[in-house]
């Protein structure tokens, strides 16, 4: 019996000090750019430029008449990147010289805008296109995140488990050789 207990104990005990739960991920990648009529058309061929993958078009809710804008209308296109996250990451700090402000980081995310796509390595500028530029969301998140967020028996999660705009400056100083101004 003594040697069944001491076995389980001493399974208990892990080697590292490191909390996993505490451990910072990147989620995901949205890369986004804004437009109606033929400006969103180019938007959307930027995306498929960029990723290879088809944007999902946005639609307003609101009317706006000083910008012309209705409900139903599109205005904007998406595309969510889950998947080799460092490498679009990588290419899209390249475009900005991986320089952010710190007034471009909140709770679980920061976002920067490419001014122009020819700035990203292995873009070359595209006739039908023109100078056009896109935003860039990346969302972090911890293990447990989805309590929060699942539709079926949500769960309230700490308000530890936000990760702080320092906590996301110290990750990209660390993983991404990032400055911050």
């Amino acid at each position: 019996m003594e040697k069944i207990k001491k076995q389980k104990t001493e399974t208990k005990k892990f080697d590292s000090k490191v909390n996993t739960m505490r451990t910072i991920r990147m989620d995901k990648v949205v890369l986004n750019v804004g437009g109606t009529g033929d400006n969103l058309s180019k938007g959307i061929k930027l995306l498929k430029l960029i990723t290879d993958r088809e944007p999902a078009k946005t639609k307003a809710k609101k009317r706006i008449p000083a910008l012309g804008v209705r409900p139903g209308l599109e205005i904007g296109g998406v595309v969510t990147i889950r998947k080799d996250l460092h490498t679009v990451l990588k290419r899209m700090l390249v475009g900005i010289e991986n320089k952010l402000k710190k007034k471009q980081i909140s709770n679980n995310n920061f976002t920067f805008g490419v001014k122009e796509y020819i700035e990203i390595p292995g873009l070359e500028y595209q006739r039908d296109i023109g100078i056009l530029g896109f935003d860039v969301t990346v969302v972090f998140k911890r293990a447990g995140r989805r309590v929060s967020l699942k539709k079926i028996k949500r769960g309230k999660v700490s308000v530890r488990q936000i990760i702080t705009p320092e906590e996301i400056i110290k990750f990209m100083e660390e993983n991404f050789q990032t400055q911050f101004r």
